[in-house]
């Protein structure tokens, strides 16, 4: 009889809410820092850094992996060890957060010592991508993350550089808004969502995670097509029923919201009522480095702490291929697939 890891590994499935920094793991990051480090970081050192209690902590463990991060080089490793791990778990399609505004944060002053930095990153990025579809046959979509806690203006740059780059770049797929809620809501950024719209580029936003259904109100308010985390959801009847009704895509991350402290235990995640509610309900691991759960064991988590079937993990599959921004062919190609999958 198949065990339910083996069915999980095997089933075709699209991630839609991934961070690449987030998927650099301690022996990864030993390998980031002998390119670059004088002194290179040893595996304790590096395991060191994931530890961690708070949503915080997690935001300056993040920063650490990203300044390991200096170039093409170490970012063409980074996407490569990224999609050998996708591909273990029978992840076909994935669509990719880079913390672009976190690369101008953190590099103020590389316009100056190297005004083509950033395409030389983009350039390592896409040869990871290009591999991977050759030699995995993963295809991948980027989506450029601004950082909602710092200015406006950085996020203005980090938009409009990808409507810039998306001509000529068509994998670069949409915008999305992640950093720390409490300290900046969504409405700030309502005109550059327009903007970005009207370029053609798709909308995401990280909503609902540390802060009320409000907030998840005001990010659909602004445009954002798709949301990430909305745990705070379950608090407003009326807003499920919109999210219903609208059948608006949900990237829901269980152990990601366990471990930044925003969810007690996974046995109080939403998920388990959001589906049965008929949410469009997608899951995904965020930072699967960090908190220690890919999107396989995200499929065995919700089959094991809220009993979700084999069929019910074959919709979520579904689910994630729906939701994604991928042509209407490629979609109803992997949802046959996902079909014939017993």
């Amino acid at each position: 009889m198949e065990t339910i890891h083996s069915f999980i590994r095997r089933l075709p499935k699209a991630e839609l809410h991934l961070h690449l920094e987030g998927t650099v793991t301690p022996a990864t990051l030993v390998e980031l820092s002998t390119l670059g480090d004088r002194t290179p970081m040893t595996l304790d050192e590096a395991e060191a850094l994931y530890h961690y209690t708070d949503f915080s902590g997690f935001l300056q463990a993040f920063k650490t992996v990203v300044m390991e991060l200096r170039g093409a080089t170490e970012y063409e490793l980074a996407a490569w060890r990224m999609l050998q791990k996708l591909a273990e778990q029978g992840v076909r399609h994935a669509e990719v957060y880079i913390s672009v505004g976190v690369i101008f944060r953190l590099r103020p002053d590389q316009d100056k010592a190297d005004p083509a930095l950033f395409q030389k990153i983009f350039g390592g990025l896409e040869r990871a991508r290009e591999r991977g579809e050759r030699e995995l046959g993963i295809t991948l979509y980027w989506i450029f993350d601004a950082v909602r806690h710092f200015t406006v203006e950085e996020a203005a740059r980090v938009f409009r550089l990808a409507a810039a780059m998306r001509a000529e770049h068509p994998s670069i797929i949409g915008i999305g808004l992640g950093g720390d809620e409490r300290m900046t809501r969504s409405e700030p950024f309502r005109a550059l969502y327009a903007e970005a719209a009207a370029a053609g580029l798709r909308l995401t936003n990280h909503a609902g995670e540390t802060t009320g259904p409000e907030a998840i109100r005001e990010a659909l308010s602004i445009g954002s097509e798709r949301l990430g985390h909305v745990v705070s959801a379950i608090r407003d009847a009326a807003l499920l029923d919109e999210l219903k009704t609208r059948q608006i895509p949900l990237e829901l991350n269980p152990t990601s919201n366990v471990r930044t402290g925003v969810c007690p235990a996974l046995a109080d995640h939403p998920i388990r009522r959001y589906f049965d509610l008929d949410l469009l309900v997608t899951l995904n691991s965020d930072d699967p480095a960090f908190f220690g759960a890919t999107l396989a064991d995200e499929y065995r988590m919700a089959h094991e702490a809220h009993e979700f079937t084999c069929a019910e993990l074959r919709r979520l599959a579904e689910n994630s291929f729906r939701a994604s921004f991928l042509p209407e062919a490629e979609k109803r190609h992997w949802l046959d697939q996902i079909g014939s999958c017993g």
